[in-house]
């Protein structure tokens, strides 16, 4: 495979977006969890707004999957391998709808430094495509994470 970009930088560049689909498709299932069980008296506002954010992860965790395949190596795809990977906490049980919107403002935060932290890589080795999906999923991620803190102010 010869794209410009030698096998060390695209293998190193793979291990970092390999974490960003992990912990995409973890806030992914999170969130789409949240979705289900929300209650209160924010229940319709919530339930809509997690469906919109848990459809724009799945898209996005596809975007990030066959960035992973155009660099010539297999995207993780499993339960073992996301929990392995991920830097997202699992909910347990059915937490309040507050404590929904703090962990998903968490969940998007930990994207953003999981993504910033890749751009060294990604820039070192002139990966511009690369750049551009970080870049793109930081937007989505910091507006998702603002919007949802907005929720919680009193």
């Amino acid at each position: 495979m010869d794209i410009g970009i030698n096998e060390q930088d695209r293998r190193q560049i793979v291990q970092g977006l390999s974490r960003l689909l992990a912990d995409s498709y973890t806030l992914y299932l999170k969130t789409h969890n949240f979705h289900w069980n929300v209650t209160g008296p924010m229940f319709q506002t919530l339930h809509l707004m997690f469906e919109q954010q848990y459809t724009e992860l799945s898209l996005a965790v596809d975007l990030i999957a066959e960035r992973i395949r155009a660099l010539g190596h297999p995207a993780p795809g499993s339960y073992a391998e996301f929990a392995r990977l991920t830097s997202i906490e699992e909910a347990s049980g059915v937490p309040r709808a507050e404590d929904m919107i703090r962990q998903l403002v968490e969940g998007h935060e930990t994207l953003c430094r999981t993504a910033r932290s890749l751009f060294p890589d990604v820039d070192r080795a002139a990966d511009e495509p690369s750049a551009d999906l970080l870049t793109q999923r930081l937007q989505v991620h910091e507006k998702t994470a603002w919007m949802l803190r907005s929720l919680l102010e009193k």
